[in-house]
């Protein structure tokens, strides 16, 4: 019998503390396509420091402007993505109510809409996977799994998003939750 492999989309996965030195380490990613050709995600926790007015040369809505830019991963630091929610998007893309953009015209739609409860949070870079790549890592347990929400999405403590997640997964996970980033601290 043939084991169907398992795809991650709209999940989260989290450095399962063997990423320590890499890009990855601490970070917390949202798998927004995963089949057969590989997977795509970004990473919820990692700001770039600016806003998308200073990085963005294009004309884009004020309110848009001053959205932090997140660093989605290492790969195509050039290319934007975004991530976007409202109350009801029959056509989410990664999980219900939310959808992955990359195309400069949709973005610059959805900033000068008006939506009270609308949620857009903005990227350079992205993290990817060939085929069976992410299946390899999480094999080795590089990776531990987390089911995603629009809270933890969109939420606003970045630099504490990853241990705040492990703490939510249980007793097992605190101590990874509160080692030194640097173990040679402990």
């Amino acid at each position: 019998m043939i084991e169907v492999p398992k795809y991650l989309k709209g999940q989260l996965l989290l450095d399962s503390g063997q990423l320590n030195g890499s890009f990855f380490q601490r970070t917390v990613i949202l798998v927004c396509q995963h089949d057969a050709e590989g997977a795509l995600g970004l990473i919820l926790n990692r700001t770039s420091g600016n806003k998308l007015g200073e990085m963005l040369v294009a004309d884009v809505p004020d309110q848009l402007k001053e959205q932090p830019l997140y660093l989605g991963g290492p790969v195509q630091l050039s290319a934007l993505s975004f991530l976007h929610s409202d109350d009801f998007l029959p056509e989410a893309s990664v999980m219900p109510n939310l959808d992955l953009g990359h195309s400069l015209d949709s973005l610059v739609e959805l900033g000068e809409s008006f939506s009270t409860t609308r949620k857009i949070k903005m990227f350079a870079g992205y993290a990817g996977w060939s085929p069976g790549q992410l299946e390899d890592e999480m094999n080795r347990k590089a990776w531990l799994t987390h089911p995603a929400s629009l809270e933890l999405v969109f939420n606003n403590a970045t630099d504490r998003l990853w241990q705040m997640i492990l703490r939510q997964k249980g007793l097992k996970y605190r101590l990874l939750a509160d080692m030194p980033e640097d173990v040679s601290l402990n």
